[in-house]
C-alpha cells in the first residue's frame, strides 16, 4: 500500500507502564494484540479502513508474536476466516464496513453462530450511521438479534474502548457467542490516551503449531438437525452465561445522579454526546457529572432484564437513547418491565428523532422536551443556544441574494475516471440514452452532475447482476460500470459469471486504476508489484498496463469481446463505447478503462520529482491553461470534464460579459480538457505547455531566440 502507517506501527509495540496516545481506531487495534489475538483479517473500509491498514503493513511485527493477518476478498470471505474460533482456542478478530459489509458476511455469520464458537471471537464494524454516512442508513443490531451473537458499544474513551475489546474475547469464550463491536466515525477517530499493557503472544499461533486437528464433532456444524439443538443452546444456555459475564464483570456502567427518581439509559457510543446536551440543558457540569443517573449500555445486545428493571423501578421517568430505528432497546426494556409489573414510564422515540443521527443538537431538542416534563421551571436549558443555531442559519441565507447551489461530491483532480464518463456522454449522443447501472466506488461518483450517470446501485460489484432484469425489456443495449476492486470483491462471480452461462447481450465498463480506491487504496490481486513500481517512477509511468490479471481471467471465464483503452483517450474511449452498444456481436462485451488511481501516481511520483529538484536536475512537467483571447464564454468543457481545477474568472474583455474558463493551480497535467475538446470538436482554447525546472544549457538558448523572434514578430 501506498499510504504509510510506520508511526502507527510503533505505537503497537508499547507495552507495560507505556502510555499510548492516538486515535480510537488504533487503540482498538492495540487492544487486539493486548488480548492474544491468532488471527486477524477483513476488508476495508470507512471508518475502519485504518485497523486493517496497520495491521497488514505491520505483518513483520505480526509474525514476531505469531499472529496470521489476511487481507481478505470481501467482507465473506473475512467472516468465514471464524471457522477456526468453532474448534480450536483461537482468538480470531475481522472488521468490516457495516451495514453493507454485513450483508455481504451475513451467511457465514449465521453459520458461525449456530454452533457456536471455542475460541473468542471479535467482528469490529464500522458503523457508518448519520449524515456523514456513505452507505444506507441500517443497524448492525438487527444481525446481533436475529443470529445470537453479543453486541459492544463502548463509550467513546480509549481506555473504556481498549478495556471493552479485552472483554468481547472473554465474553464470546464464556457464552460461546461471537462478539460484535461497532463503532461509529466519531469514536474511530476519538483521541486520547491509555495505561498500556504488555501485548500477548496467542498460545496457538504460527509460531505454535498444532500437532493434530481437532476430532470431528456433528454438533458443531450448521445444518439440521443439530440446529435445532444449537438454537435452544443459544436461549437457554449462552444468552445466560453472557449475561452473567456482563454483571460479574461491569461491563455496562451505573452512573449515579442527584436527581434519582429520573434515568436515562443510553447506547455506549452515545456517552458523550449525551453528556453535551444534559450539559446544555443545565443537567451536567463540565466535568461530565450528570444531574441525572444513567445507565450506560456499552453491551447493547444480549441486554440484562435484571439490570435494567434495577434501574428503572421507582424512578418517575425514564429515557432511551438510542439511535436508528426500530427502536430494538427500548421495545426490549418496555417488556422487561410490563412483565415485571413495573410501571414506570419509559420514553424514547416519542421524544427523539426516529432516524438520522443522535448528534448534539438533536439529543438537546430531546432532552430539552422530556425534562420540561418531568423538571417544569428549573433554571437554564438549550433553548437559547438551538435558538443561536437557528438565528445563525438564518442570518447566512439573508446575506445570500439566493441560496447557495450544491457542491456535489466530485472525482479527485486528474482522476482517470473521470475522462471515461466524458466519453460515455459523448458516446451517448451517437447511441441515444442508455440505462447505466452504477457501483459501490470512486465511480459512483459519476452519479454527481455534471454526468448524473447510473440509474442503480444494488452493492459493491453487483452493477452487472443487476441490470439483467433490465436488458431484455429494453430496446437499446445497458451498460454496467464497475471498478477492479468492486470487479474482485464480487462482480466476477454475481456478475460476469451470471452473463455468460446466461449469454447475456450485456456490455461492461471496468474501471482498471490498480487499487481499491475509494477506501484507501488498498493493494487488490489486480495492483502492480513493488519492483513493478520502482521500475516506473523514473518515466512517470501508469502501471496498470503491467498488470494483465483481469483481462487473462476474463478471457479465462470466455469473454470474447474485450478492448482495453486508456482512460484519458476520450476519442478512442467514445468510439469502443459506441462500438460496444452497437456492435452484432451477441453476448458479453467489456471494455476496460485503464488508467492509475491519480493519488497513487502522485504519492509515487512527487517524493521522485522533489529529489531531482533537490540535487538541482532538469525537471519537466506539463500544465494546461486557457487562451483568454480564445475562450468564448461557452463553458461546454466545464459541463464534460467536471474538473475542480477547471473553472471561472471574469472576462478580462471589457466588452464581453461571460466570464472566461480558466485552470488554476492544483492541475496536474492529466490533459482531460485538451481532450475533451478535440473529442467533442470544442473550441481550441486549451493549450499546453511544458514547464522545465533547472533546464539544460542548450534549453535556455532555444528559449531565448524563441522569446527574442516572438517579441519581434509583436506589433511595437
Amino acid at each position: 500500500m501506498e499510504v504509510s502507517f510506520n508511526k502507527d506501527i510503533e505505537a503497537l509495540r508499547l507495552g507495560a507502564g507505556e502510555t499510548f496516545h492516538g486515535e480510537g481506531i488504533l487503540a482498538i487495534t492495540k487492544g487486539l494484540l493486548q488480548s492474544g489475538v491468532a488471527y486477524v483479517g477483513g476488508y476495508q473500509g470507512a471508518p475502519v479502513s485504518h485497523l486493517l491498514d496497520v495491521m497488514v503493513q505491520a505483518k513483520p511485527y505480526m509474525d514476531e508474536l505469531g499472529v496470521h493477518v489476511e487481507a481478505c476478498a470481501n467482507e465473506a470471505s473475512a467472516a468465514a476466516m471464524l471457522g477456526a474460533s468453532i474448534h480450536y482456542p483461537l482468538r480470531g478478530a475481522v472488521t468490516w464496513k457495516s451495514i453493507v459489509g454485513t450483508n455481504v458476511a451475513a451467511d457465514a455469520l449465521s453459520n458461525l453462530s449456530s454452533p457456536g464458537v471455542k475460541g473468542g471471537v471479535l467482528i469490529v464494524v464500522g458503523e457508518d450511521y448519520g449524515e456523514g454516512a456513505s452507505v444506507i442508513q441500517e443497524r448492525t443490531h438487527a444481525y446481533a438479534l436475529k443470529s445470537g451473537m453479543c453486541l459492544l458499544d463502548p463509550r467513546p474513551e480509549l481506555g473504556q474502548m481498549v478495556r471493552m475489546v479485552e472483554h468481547g474475547f472473554a465474553l464470546s469464550e464464556a457464552s460461546n457467542m461471537p462478539c460484535m463491536m461497532e463503532l461509529r466515525i466519531r469514536a474511530c477517530h476519538v483521541r486520547g490516551s491509555f495505561e498500556c499493557r504488555d501485548n500477548r503472544p496467542p498460545a496457538v499461533s504460527t509460531r505454535a503449531l498444532m500437532d493434530e486437528p481437532a476430532g470431528f464433532d456433528y454438533m458443531r456444524l450448521a445444518h439440521p438437525p443439530v440446529t435445532f439443538r444449537q438454537e435452544k443452546l443459544k436461549g437457554e444456555q449462552r444468552i445466560p452465561a453472557a449475561r452473567r459475564y456482563i454483571v460479574e464483570h461491569g461491563l455496562n456502567e451505573t452512573l449515579p445522579g442527584t436527581r434519582a427518581d429520573l434515568g436515562i439509559v443510553v447506547q455506549g457510543g452515545l456517552y458523550n454526546a449525551l453528556l453535551r446536551s444534559l450539559q446544555l440543558a443545565g443537567l451536567a457540569d463540565a466535568f461530565g457529572e450528570s444531574a441525572i443517573p444513567l445507565l450506560v449500555l456499552n453491551v447493547t445486545c444480549p441486554l440484562v432484564p435484571d439490570q435494567l428493571a434495577g434501574f428503572c423501578a421507582g424512578k418517575r421517568g425514564v429515557l432511551v437513547v438510542e439511535e436508528g430505528q426500530p427502536e430494538y432497546i427500548e421495545q426490549e426494556i418496555a417488556t422487561v418491565l410490563r412483565r415485571r409489573g413495573i410501571d414506570t414510564p419509559l420514553h424514547g422515540k416519542d421524544m427523539l428523532p426516529l432516524a438520522g443521527e443522535l448528534a448534539v443538537e438533536a439529543l438537546a431538542e430531546g432532552i430539552a422536551k422530556w425534562a420540561d416534563h418531568y423538571l417544569p421551571g428549573r433554571d437554564g436549558g438549550p433553548a437559547a443556544w438551538l435558538a443561536d443555531n437557528g438565528e445563525r442559519r438564518a442570518a447566512v441565507a439573508a446575506m445570500l441574494d439566493k441560496p447557495l447551489p450544491n457542491r456535489p461530491p466530485s472525482f479527485c483532480v486528474g482522476c482517470p475516471e473521470r475522462p471515461v464518463f466524458s466519453a460515455l456522454k459523448l458516446a451517448q449522443q451517437d447511441t441515444g440514452p442508455v440505462h447505466i447501472a452504477a457501483d459501490i466506488g470512486c465511480h459512483a461518483f459519476g452519479t454527481f452532475e455534471p454526468f448524473s450517470m447510473g440509474h442503480s446501485i444494488l452493492g459493491y460489484g453487483m452493477s452487472l447482476a443487476s441490470r439483467a432484469g433490465v436488458s431484455p425489456m429494453m430496446q437499446r443495449r445497458t451498460l454496467s460500470v464497475m471498478g477492479d476492486g468492486g470487479f474482485w470483491h464480487n462482480g466476477l462471480l454475481t456478475g460476469v459469471q451470471s452473463a455468460i452461462f446466461n449469454r447475456d447481450d450485456a456490455v461492461l465498463l471496468i474501471f482498471k486504476n490498480g487499487y481499491t480506491s475509494a477506501t484507501g487504496t488498498q493493494d487488490i490481486i489486480s495492483t502492480p508489484d513493488e519492483a513493478v513500481k520502482e521500475a516506473a517512477v523514473d518515466k512517470q509511468q501508469s502501471l496498470v498496463d503491467k498488470n494483465q490479471t483481469i483481462e487473462t481471467t476474463l478471457k479465462g471465464m470466455g469473454v470474447q469481446w474485450l478492448r482495453t483503452v486508456h482512460s484519458y483517450d476520450v476519442a478512442t474511449m467514445r468510439k469502443t463505447l459506441t462500438d460496444a452498444l452497437t456492435s452484432d456481436f451477441d453476448g458479453l462485451k467489456v471494455v476496460i478503462a485503464e488508467g492509475e488511481c491519480q493519488l497513487e501516481r502522485q504519492r509515487r511520483i512527487r517524493p521522485w520529482i522533489a529529489s531531482l529538484l533537490k540535487r538541482g536536475e532538469r525537471v519537466q512537467r506539463v500544465k494546461y491553461g486557457v487562451d483568454e483571447d480564445v475562450c468564448n464564454g461557452d463553458h461546454a468543457c466545464i459541463r464534460l470534464s467536471g474538473c475542480p481545477t477547471l473553472t471561472l474568472k471574469d472576462n478580462p474583455d471589457p466588452l464581453k460579459v461571460d466570464p472566461v474558463a480558466t485552470v488554476i493551480d492544483g492541475c496536474v497535467g492529466c490533459g482531460l480538457c485538451g481532450a475533451n475538446a478535440h473529442a467533442a470538436t470544442l473550441c481550441p482554447s486549451f493549450y499546453r505547455a511544458e514547464v522545465i525546472t533547472n533546464p539544460k544549457w542548450h534549453e535556455r538558448l532555444v528559449h531565448a531566440m524563441r522569446s527574442r523572434i516572438v517579441r519581434a514578430m509583436q506589433p511595437a
